[in-house]
Protein backbone atom coordinates (compact mmCIF):
# COMPACT_ATOMS: atom_id res chain seq x y z
CA UNK A 1 0.00 0.00 0.00
CA UNK A 2 1.32 3.42 -1.01
CA UNK A 3 2.03 5.64 2.01
CA UNK A 4 2.80 9.37 1.87
CA UNK A 5 5.25 10.15 4.69
CA UNK A 6 5.07 13.93 4.16
CA UNK A 7 1.97 14.33 6.34
CA UNK A 8 0.88 12.93 9.68
CA UNK A 9 2.67 12.39 12.99
CA UNK A 10 6.37 11.69 12.25
CA UNK A 11 6.82 9.40 15.26
CA UNK A 12 3.87 7.21 14.33
CA UNK A 13 4.89 7.06 10.67
CA UNK A 14 8.51 6.18 11.44
CA UNK A 15 7.59 3.42 13.89
CA UNK A 16 4.94 1.93 11.61
CA UNK A 17 7.35 2.01 8.68
CA UNK A 18 10.20 0.56 10.73
CA UNK A 19 8.32 -2.42 12.22
CA UNK A 20 7.98 -4.36 8.93
CA UNK A 21 11.62 -3.56 8.16
CA UNK A 22 12.60 -4.93 11.56
CA UNK A 23 10.57 -8.10 11.11
CA UNK A 24 12.02 -8.59 7.64
CA UNK A 25 15.58 -8.12 8.85
CA UNK A 26 14.99 -10.51 11.75
CA UNK A 27 13.69 -13.16 9.37
CA UNK A 28 16.75 -12.61 7.21
CA UNK A 29 19.03 -13.04 10.19
CA UNK A 30 17.08 -16.10 11.33
CA UNK A 31 17.71 -17.59 7.92
CA UNK A 32 21.42 -16.79 8.09
CA UNK A 33 21.71 -18.19 11.61
CA UNK A 34 19.69 -21.28 10.62
CA UNK A 35 21.98 -21.75 7.65
CA UNK A 36 25.05 -21.72 9.88
CA UNK A 37 23.35 -24.00 12.42
CA UNK A 38 22.50 -26.47 9.65
CA UNK A 39 26.04 -26.34 8.28
CA UNK A 40 27.67 -26.54 11.73
CA UNK A 41 25.55 -29.40 13.02
CA UNK A 42 25.25 -31.48 9.85
CA UNK A 43 28.72 -30.89 8.37
CA UNK A 44 30.87 -29.95 11.40
CA UNK A 45 33.16 -27.16 12.57
CA UNK A 46 35.37 -27.31 9.47
CA UNK A 47 32.48 -26.59 7.10
CA UNK A 48 31.18 -23.89 9.45
CA UNK A 49 34.60 -22.24 9.31
CA UNK A 50 34.59 -22.56 5.50
CA UNK A 51 31.31 -20.65 5.25
CA UNK A 52 32.38 -18.10 7.86
CA UNK A 53 35.79 -17.44 6.30
CA UNK A 54 34.38 -16.68 2.84
CA UNK A 55 31.17 -14.94 3.95
CA UNK A 56 32.78 -11.45 4.07
CA UNK A 57 33.33 -11.60 0.30
CA UNK A 58 29.63 -12.22 -0.16
CA UNK A 59 28.93 -9.44 2.34
CA UNK A 60 31.00 -7.00 0.26
CA UNK A 61 28.86 -7.82 -2.76
CA UNK A 62 25.63 -7.57 -0.78
CA UNK A 63 26.59 -4.19 0.65
CA UNK A 64 27.51 -2.83 -2.78
CA UNK A 65 24.18 -4.04 -4.14
CA UNK A 66 22.27 -2.67 -1.15
CA UNK A 67 24.02 0.70 -1.25
CA UNK A 68 23.72 1.12 -5.02
CA UNK A 69 20.05 0.18 -5.28
CA UNK A 70 19.32 2.15 -2.12
CA UNK A 71 20.84 5.24 -3.70
CA UNK A 72 18.78 4.79 -6.85
CA UNK A 73 15.52 4.46 -4.94
CA UNK A 74 16.31 7.54 -2.85
CA UNK A 75 15.73 9.50 -6.04
CA UNK A 76 12.49 7.57 -6.61
CA UNK A 77 11.31 8.48 -3.10
CA UNK A 78 12.22 12.15 -3.62
CA UNK A 79 10.22 12.25 -6.86
CA UNK A 80 7.29 10.61 -5.08
CA UNK A 81 7.50 13.10 -2.20
CA UNK A 82 7.40 15.93 -4.75
CA UNK A 83 4.27 14.33 -6.32
CA UNK A 84 6.11 13.97 -9.62
CA UNK A 85 4.56 10.79 -11.07
CA UNK A 86 6.39 11.09 -14.39
CA UNK A 87 9.64 11.52 -12.47
CA UNK A 88 8.92 8.31 -10.54
CA UNK A 89 8.45 6.33 -13.77
CA UNK A 90 11.60 7.76 -15.31
CA UNK A 91 13.46 6.89 -12.12
CA UNK A 92 12.28 3.27 -12.35
CA UNK A 93 13.52 2.91 -15.94
CA UNK A 94 16.94 4.43 -15.38
CA UNK A 95 17.41 2.56 -12.11
CA UNK A 96 16.80 -0.74 -13.90
CA UNK A 97 19.42 0.10 -16.53
CA UNK A 98 21.98 0.99 -13.87
CA UNK A 99 21.22 -2.10 -11.75
CA UNK A 100 21.42 -4.58 -14.63
CA UNK A 101 24.75 -3.09 -15.66
CA UNK A 102 26.09 -3.43 -12.13
CA UNK A 103 24.89 -7.05 -11.83
CA UNK A 104 26.78 -8.10 -14.97
CA UNK A 105 29.97 -6.41 -13.77
CA UNK A 106 29.71 -7.91 -10.29
CA UNK A 107 29.03 -11.45 -11.53
CA UNK A 108 32.00 -11.47 -13.90
CA UNK A 109 34.29 -9.90 -11.29
CA UNK A 110 33.36 -12.40 -8.58
CA UNK A 111 33.92 -15.37 -10.86
CA UNK A 112 37.27 -14.12 -12.19
CA UNK A 113 38.80 -12.97 -8.90
CA UNK A 114 37.31 -15.36 -6.37
CA UNK A 115 40.34 -17.60 -5.84
CA UNK A 116 42.82 -14.71 -5.49
CA UNK A 117 40.49 -13.09 -2.95
CA UNK A 118 40.27 -16.25 -0.87
CA UNK A 119 44.07 -16.55 -0.87
CA UNK A 120 44.36 -12.87 0.05
CA UNK A 121 42.07 -13.49 3.02
CA UNK A 122 44.35 -16.22 4.35
CA UNK A 123 41.66 -18.91 4.07
CA UNK A 124 43.32 -22.11 5.39
CA UNK A 125 44.04 -24.79 2.79
CA UNK A 126 42.05 -27.32 4.81
CA UNK A 127 38.81 -25.43 4.08
CA UNK A 128 39.75 -23.61 0.86
CA UNK A 129 37.87 -25.88 -1.57
CA UNK A 130 34.65 -25.70 0.44
CA UNK A 131 34.91 -21.91 0.69
CA UNK A 132 35.43 -21.63 -3.07
CA UNK A 133 32.44 -23.84 -3.93
CA UNK A 134 30.22 -21.90 -1.55
CA UNK A 135 31.14 -18.49 -2.97
CA UNK A 136 31.17 -19.53 -6.64
CA UNK A 137 27.53 -20.61 -6.52
CA UNK A 138 26.54 -17.43 -4.66
CA UNK A 139 28.29 -15.38 -7.34
CA UNK A 140 25.90 -16.81 -9.92
CA UNK A 141 22.93 -15.38 -8.00
CA UNK A 142 24.22 -11.80 -8.27
CA UNK A 143 21.66 -10.63 -10.83
CA UNK A 144 18.69 -11.83 -8.81
CA UNK A 145 20.00 -10.36 -5.56
CA UNK A 146 20.50 -6.92 -7.11
CA UNK A 147 17.12 -6.97 -8.84
CA UNK A 148 15.31 -8.05 -5.68
CA UNK A 149 16.92 -5.24 -3.67
CA UNK A 150 15.95 -2.75 -6.36
CA UNK A 151 12.34 -3.91 -6.68
CA UNK A 152 11.76 -3.96 -2.93
CA UNK A 153 13.46 -0.54 -2.75
CA UNK A 154 10.96 0.86 -5.27
CA UNK A 155 8.08 -0.36 -3.14
CA UNK A 156 9.59 1.13 0.04
CA UNK A 157 10.18 4.42 -1.78
CA UNK A 158 6.40 4.71 -2.11
CA UNK A 159 6.06 4.27 1.65
CA UNK A 160 5.15 0.56 1.67
CA UNK A 161 7.46 -1.43 3.94
CA UNK A 162 5.02 -4.33 4.47
CA UNK A 163 5.05 -5.91 1.01
CA UNK A 164 8.85 -6.43 0.90
CA UNK A 165 8.49 -8.08 4.32
CA UNK A 166 6.19 -10.75 2.94
CA UNK A 167 8.58 -11.63 0.15
CA UNK A 168 11.52 -11.67 2.55
CA UNK A 169 9.69 -14.07 4.87
CA UNK A 170 8.87 -16.31 1.94
CA UNK A 171 12.47 -16.24 0.71
CA UNK A 172 13.90 -16.98 4.15
CA UNK A 173 11.60 -19.94 4.83
CA UNK A 174 12.19 -21.46 1.39
CA UNK A 175 15.92 -20.95 1.85
CA UNK A 176 16.01 -22.77 5.18
CA UNK A 177 14.02 -25.72 3.84
CA UNK A 178 16.12 -26.02 0.68
CA UNK A 179 19.40 -25.76 2.59
CA UNK A 180 18.37 -28.58 4.90
CA UNK A 181 17.21 -30.79 2.03
CA UNK A 182 20.27 -30.18 -0.14
CA UNK A 183 22.69 -30.84 2.73
CA UNK A 184 20.85 -33.59 4.62
CA UNK A 185 19.43 -35.65 1.77
CA UNK A 186 21.33 -34.61 -1.38
CA UNK A 187 24.69 -34.59 0.45
CA UNK A 188 25.88 -31.50 -1.44
CA UNK A 189 27.84 -30.08 1.52
CA UNK A 190 28.27 -26.30 1.71
CA UNK A 191 27.38 -26.13 -1.99
CA UNK A 192 23.87 -27.18 -0.98
CA UNK A 193 23.58 -24.12 1.25
CA UNK A 194 24.64 -21.80 -1.56
CA UNK A 195 22.29 -23.52 -4.03
CA UNK A 196 19.36 -23.03 -1.68
CA UNK A 197 20.16 -19.31 -1.53
CA UNK A 198 20.34 -19.10 -5.32
CA UNK A 199 16.95 -20.80 -5.84
CA UNK A 200 15.12 -18.84 -3.13
CA UNK A 201 16.46 -15.49 -4.38
CA UNK A 202 15.34 -16.27 -7.91
CA UNK A 203 11.81 -17.19 -6.81
CA UNK A 204 11.52 -14.09 -4.62
CA UNK A 205 12.63 -11.77 -7.40
CA UNK A 206 10.11 -13.18 -9.87
CA UNK A 207 7.24 -12.99 -7.38
CA UNK A 208 8.19 -9.48 -6.26
CA UNK A 209 8.22 -8.18 -9.85
CA UNK A 210 4.90 -9.85 -10.63
CA UNK A 211 3.24 -8.36 -7.56
CA UNK A 212 4.72 -4.91 -8.19
CA UNK A 213 3.43 -4.93 -11.77
CA UNK A 214 -0.13 -5.79 -10.66
CA UNK A 215 -0.47 -3.69 -7.50
CA UNK A 216 1.68 -0.58 -8.14
CA UNK A 217 0.73 1.04 -11.48
CA UNK A 218 3.01 3.97 -10.72
CA UNK A 219 6.03 1.63 -10.89
CA UNK A 220 5.14 -0.03 -14.20
CA UNK A 221 7.42 0.52 -17.14
CA UNK A 222 5.74 2.52 -19.90
CA UNK A 223 7.19 3.05 -23.37
CA UNK A 224 6.48 6.73 -22.99
CA UNK A 225 9.07 6.92 -20.21
CA UNK A 226 11.52 4.32 -21.55
CA UNK A 227 13.77 6.89 -23.18
CA UNK A 228 17.36 7.02 -22.04
CA UNK A 229 18.40 10.38 -20.65
CA UNK A 230 21.99 10.79 -19.53
CA UNK A 231 21.16 13.66 -17.17
CA UNK A 232 18.54 11.58 -15.34
CA UNK A 233 20.93 8.64 -15.10
CA UNK A 234 23.66 10.94 -13.79
CA UNK A 235 21.32 12.30 -11.11
CA UNK A 236 20.74 8.74 -9.93
CA UNK A 237 24.41 7.74 -10.08
CA UNK A 238 25.44 10.86 -8.15
CA UNK A 239 23.71 9.32 -5.14
CA UNK A 240 23.97 5.60 -5.92
CA UNK A 241 27.71 5.41 -6.59
CA UNK A 242 28.84 7.17 -3.36
CA UNK A 243 26.40 5.03 -1.38
CA UNK A 244 27.71 1.86 -3.04
CA UNK A 245 31.28 2.95 -2.29
CA UNK A 246 30.32 3.73 1.28
CA UNK A 247 28.76 0.33 1.84
CA UNK A 248 31.61 -1.43 0.05
CA UNK A 249 34.19 0.37 2.19
CA UNK A 250 32.45 -0.79 5.36
CA UNK A 251 32.15 -4.38 4.15
CA UNK A 252 35.72 -4.28 2.88
CA UNK A 253 36.85 -3.44 6.39
CA UNK A 254 35.00 -6.52 7.66
CA UNK A 255 36.76 -8.56 4.97
CA UNK A 256 40.12 -7.34 6.29
CA UNK A 257 39.13 -8.22 9.83
CA UNK A 258 38.09 -11.68 8.66
CA UNK A 259 41.41 -12.17 6.88
CA UNK A 260 43.24 -11.34 10.14
CA UNK A 261 40.84 -13.57 12.06
CA UNK A 262 41.49 -16.46 9.64
CA UNK A 263 45.13 -16.52 10.72
CA UNK A 264 44.09 -17.62 14.23
CA UNK A 265 42.62 -20.95 13.11
CA UNK A 266 39.20 -22.65 12.71
CA UNK A 267 38.05 -22.23 16.34
CA UNK A 268 38.47 -18.44 16.32
CA UNK A 269 36.94 -18.27 12.81
CA UNK A 270 33.88 -20.24 13.89
CA UNK A 271 33.50 -18.26 17.14
CA UNK A 272 33.83 -14.90 15.41
CA UNK A 273 31.38 -15.86 12.65
CA UNK A 274 28.85 -17.17 15.19
CA UNK A 275 29.12 -14.06 17.39
CA UNK A 276 28.67 -11.77 14.39
CA UNK A 277 25.47 -13.58 13.42
CA UNK A 278 24.08 -13.11 16.91
CA UNK A 279 25.10 -9.47 16.98
CA UNK A 280 23.41 -8.85 13.64
CA UNK A 281 20.12 -10.00 15.16
CA UNK A 282 20.58 -7.76 18.22
CA UNK A 283 21.26 -4.69 16.09
CA UNK A 284 18.39 -5.17 13.62
CA UNK A 285 16.07 -2.72 15.46
CA UNK A 286 18.72 -0.02 15.07
CA UNK A 287 19.04 -0.78 11.37
CA UNK A 288 15.26 -0.75 10.90
CA UNK A 289 14.96 2.74 12.40
CA UNK A 290 17.78 3.91 10.14
CA UNK A 291 16.16 2.49 7.00
CA UNK A 292 12.85 4.08 7.96
CA UNK A 293 14.60 7.45 8.26
CA UNK A 294 16.08 7.07 4.78
CA UNK A 295 12.64 6.90 3.15
CA UNK A 296 11.10 9.42 5.57
CA UNK A 297 13.79 12.01 4.92
CA UNK A 298 13.82 11.36 1.14
CA UNK A 299 10.08 11.94 0.74
CA UNK A 300 10.10 15.02 2.96
CA UNK A 301 13.20 16.39 1.27
CA UNK A 302 11.43 16.10 -2.07
CA UNK A 303 8.52 18.03 -0.52
CA UNK A 304 10.91 20.70 0.92
CA UNK A 305 9.93 19.93 4.53
CA UNK A 306 13.23 20.31 6.39
CA UNK A 307 11.62 21.08 9.75
CA UNK A 308 9.65 17.86 9.49
CA UNK A 309 12.87 15.92 8.88
CA UNK A 310 14.38 17.46 12.02
CA UNK A 311 11.37 16.36 14.08
CA UNK A 312 11.65 12.84 12.71
CA UNK A 313 15.35 12.68 13.55
CA UNK A 314 14.73 13.66 17.18
CA UNK A 315 12.22 10.83 17.59
CA UNK A 316 14.51 8.36 15.84
CA UNK A 317 17.46 9.33 18.03
CA UNK A 318 15.65 8.62 21.29
CA UNK A 319 14.21 5.37 19.97
CA UNK A 320 17.69 4.32 18.86
CA UNK A 321 19.16 5.17 22.26
CA UNK A 322 16.59 3.04 24.06
CA UNK A 323 17.14 0.15 21.65
CA UNK A 324 20.91 0.37 22.16
CA UNK A 325 20.53 -0.04 25.91
CA UNK A 326 18.12 -2.94 25.45
CA UNK A 327 20.45 -4.68 22.96
CA UNK A 328 23.36 -4.27 25.37
CA UNK A 329 21.46 -5.88 28.24
CA UNK A 330 20.02 -8.65 26.07
CA UNK A 331 23.35 -9.78 24.64
CA UNK A 332 24.92 -9.77 28.09
CA UNK A 333 22.26 -12.18 29.32
CA UNK A 334 21.71 -14.60 26.43
CA UNK A 335 24.65 -14.12 24.03
CA UNK A 336 26.73 -16.96 25.44
CA UNK A 337 23.87 -19.45 25.30
CA UNK A 338 23.09 -18.50 21.70
CA UNK A 339 26.66 -19.19 20.59
CA UNK A 340 26.30 -22.77 21.83
CA UNK A 341 23.54 -23.33 19.26
CA UNK A 342 26.04 -23.22 16.41
CA UNK A 343 28.20 -26.15 17.51
CA UNK A 344 27.07 -29.72 18.00
CA UNK A 345 29.93 -30.79 20.28
CA UNK A 346 29.60 -27.92 22.80
CA UNK A 347 33.10 -26.70 21.91
CA UNK A 348 34.08 -24.64 24.96
CA UNK A 349 36.74 -22.63 23.08
CA UNK A 350 34.25 -21.42 20.48
CA UNK A 351 31.69 -20.46 23.15
CA UNK A 352 34.30 -18.68 25.29
CA UNK A 353 35.82 -16.73 22.40
CA UNK A 354 32.41 -15.75 21.02
CA UNK A 355 31.33 -14.47 24.42
CA UNK A 356 34.45 -12.32 24.68
CA UNK A 357 33.55 -10.56 21.44
CA UNK A 358 29.96 -9.87 22.54
CA UNK A 359 31.05 -8.50 25.93
CA UNK A 360 33.24 -5.92 24.17
CA UNK A 361 31.03 -4.90 21.25
CA UNK A 362 27.74 -4.53 23.15
CA UNK A 363 29.12 -1.57 25.08
CA UNK A 364 29.18 0.54 21.89
CA UNK A 365 25.73 -0.05 20.38
CA UNK A 366 24.81 3.58 21.10
CA UNK A 367 27.36 4.81 18.55
CA UNK A 368 26.16 2.25 16.01
CA UNK A 369 22.68 3.71 16.50
CA UNK A 370 24.04 7.18 15.67
CA UNK A 371 25.42 5.82 12.41
CA UNK A 372 22.13 4.25 11.35
CA UNK A 373 19.95 7.26 12.18
CA UNK A 374 22.07 10.16 10.92
CA UNK A 375 23.74 8.44 7.98
CA UNK A 376 20.44 7.27 6.52
CA UNK A 377 18.83 10.65 7.10
CA UNK A 378 21.58 12.51 5.27
CA UNK A 379 21.50 9.96 2.44
CA UNK A 380 17.75 10.42 2.12
CA UNK A 381 18.37 14.12 1.71
CA UNK A 382 20.52 13.27 -1.30
CA UNK A 383 23.83 14.23 0.37
CA UNK A 384 26.06 11.12 0.23
CA UNK A 385 29.45 12.77 0.78
CA UNK A 386 29.37 12.96 4.59
CA UNK A 387 28.25 9.32 4.92
CA UNK A 388 31.00 8.31 2.50
CA UNK A 389 33.68 10.16 4.48
CA UNK A 390 32.27 8.58 7.63
CA UNK A 391 32.71 5.15 6.07
CA UNK A 392 36.34 5.98 5.25
CA UNK A 393 36.88 6.92 8.89
CA UNK A 394 35.26 3.66 9.97
CA UNK A 395 37.44 1.71 7.54
CA UNK A 396 40.65 3.34 8.75
CA UNK A 397 39.90 2.81 12.42
CA UNK A 398 38.72 -0.76 11.85
CA UNK A 399 41.87 -1.68 9.92
CA UNK A 400 44.04 -0.10 12.61
CA UNK A 401 42.35 -2.14 15.30
CA UNK A 402 42.33 -5.36 13.31
CA UNK A 403 45.98 -5.26 12.35
CA UNK A 404 47.76 -3.27 15.06
CA UNK A 405 45.83 -4.37 18.13
CA UNK A 406 45.81 -7.99 16.96
CA UNK A 407 49.61 -7.98 17.07
CA UNK A 408 49.55 -6.75 20.66
CA UNK A 409 46.51 -8.54 22.08
CA UNK A 410 46.06 -11.51 19.76
CA UNK A 411 42.56 -12.26 18.45
CA UNK A 412 41.08 -10.09 21.24
CA UNK A 413 42.45 -7.04 19.46
CA UNK A 414 40.14 -7.78 16.54
CA UNK A 415 37.14 -7.54 18.83
CA UNK A 416 37.80 -3.84 19.48
CA UNK A 417 37.64 -3.00 15.77
CA UNK A 418 33.87 -2.52 15.65
CA UNK A 419 33.83 -0.50 18.88
CA UNK A 420 36.45 1.95 17.62
CA UNK A 421 34.93 2.30 14.14
CA UNK A 422 31.38 2.79 15.44
CA UNK A 423 32.48 5.52 17.83
CA UNK A 424 34.49 7.51 15.29
CA UNK A 425 32.02 7.05 12.42
CA UNK A 426 28.97 7.81 14.55
CA UNK A 427 30.32 11.07 15.94
CA UNK A 428 31.42 12.24 12.49
CA UNK A 429 28.11 11.58 10.74
CA UNK A 430 26.26 13.30 13.62
CA UNK A 431 28.37 16.42 13.05
CA UNK A 432 27.71 16.15 9.30
CA UNK A 433 23.96 16.06 9.84
CA UNK A 434 24.07 19.11 12.11
CA UNK A 435 26.14 20.96 9.49
CA UNK A 436 23.64 20.27 6.70
CA UNK A 437 20.62 21.18 8.83
CA UNK A 438 22.12 24.52 9.82
CA UNK A 439 23.26 25.23 6.27
CA UNK A 440 19.88 24.51 4.73
CA UNK A 441 18.09 26.45 7.48
CA UNK A 442 20.25 29.51 6.74
CA UNK A 443 19.69 29.11 2.97
CA UNK A 444 15.93 28.84 3.47
CA UNK A 445 15.90 31.94 5.70
CA UNK A 446 17.90 33.93 3.14
CA UNK A 447 15.60 32.80 0.35
CA UNK A 448 12.51 33.87 2.31
CA UNK A 449 14.04 37.26 3.19
CA UNK A 450 15.00 37.75 -0.44
CA UNK A 451 11.42 37.00 -1.49
CA UNK A 452 10.11 39.54 1.03
CA UNK A 453 12.49 42.25 -0.21
CA UNK A 454 11.55 41.50 -3.82
CA UNK A 455 7.86 41.79 -2.93
CA UNK A 456 8.45 45.14 -1.20
CA UNK A 457 10.36 46.50 -4.18
CA UNK A 458 7.62 45.48 -6.57
CA UNK A 459 4.53 46.26 -4.47
CA UNK A 460 5.65 48.57 -1.69
CA UNK A 461 4.95 48.12 2.04
CA UNK A 462 1.61 46.66 3.12
CA UNK A 463 -0.67 49.18 4.88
Amino acid sequence: MINDLTSGNPLTLIVKFAIPLLLGNIFLQIYQISDMVIVGRLLGTSSLAAVGSSAPIYLVFLMIAFGFTGGLTVVTAQRFGAHDDDGVRKSVFHSLIASLSLSVIMTISLILFLKPLLHLMNVPESIFDESYKFMFILALSSVMIILYNLLSGFIRALGDSKTPLYFLIFSSLINIVLNFIFIKYFHWGVAGSATGTFVSNTLSTILCYTYMWKKFPLLRLDRKFMKFNYKILRDHLNIAVPMALQFSVLSFSILIIQSVCNSFGPSVIAAFASALRIEQVATQPLMAIGLAMATFSAQNWGANLLSRIRRGVKYAFWISTGLSIFGFLLMREVGENMIGIFVSDGNSDIIRIGKEYLVISTQFYFFLGLIFVFRNTVQGMGKPIVPFISSIIELSSRIFAAIYLAKIMGYRGIFYASAISWTSGGLFVLCGYLYYVRKFSRDTFRWKMGSVRQHLRENGPVD
